[in-house]
């Protein structure tokens, strides 16, 4: 029985050898072209973001990019909440103190079903900063 086996083995390996062997590919390997000179691509200037009056040095930019207020709201599109222009357009400078109080208290329905969370370790000032800044980007 293990001559039987030994001589199957053999057999076989001799056969993997053979047909692993016999079928090379004559397939030239492609060589690269002789380099030649050819005109570099000119580059492609990015347009220019609209520059706004609204720059980063406005406090209440600074406070609303360092509390979490950008993982819900963008600027010019909404994300979870409104963007921040789409409340400009809708609230006005007499709205101030309520939209303050509502950054602080969070709240829901105004903008659908989705609810605001509270801020309650903002200041009532830094709130009214944050939306001055807000009402700051009504478009016009």
């Amino acid at each position: 029985m293990k001559i039987q086996f030994l001589h199957t083995a053999i057999i076989f390996s001799l056969s993997v050898l053979f047909f692993s062997c016999s079928g090379k590919d004559t397939t030239p390997i492609p060589q690269p072209e002789p380099y030649t000179e050819q005109p570099s691509p000119q580059p492609v200037e990015a347009p220019v973001p609209p520059v706004s009056d609204n720059t980063s040095s406005d406090p209440g930019l600074k406070l609303i990019e360092g509390a979490d207020c950008l993982a819900c709201h963008k600027i010019d599109a909404k994300l979870i909440g409104p963007s921040y222009q789409d409340v400009a357009a809708k609230y006005t400078d007499a709205d101030i103190d309520q939209l303050a109080q509502k950054i602080i208290e969070g709240g829901k329905g105004n903008w659908g079903d989705i609810p605001m969370p509270p801020h309650d370790g903002l200041n009532k000032d830094n709130a009214k900063q944050m939306v001055k800044y807000i009402l700051s980007l009504k478009k016009q």
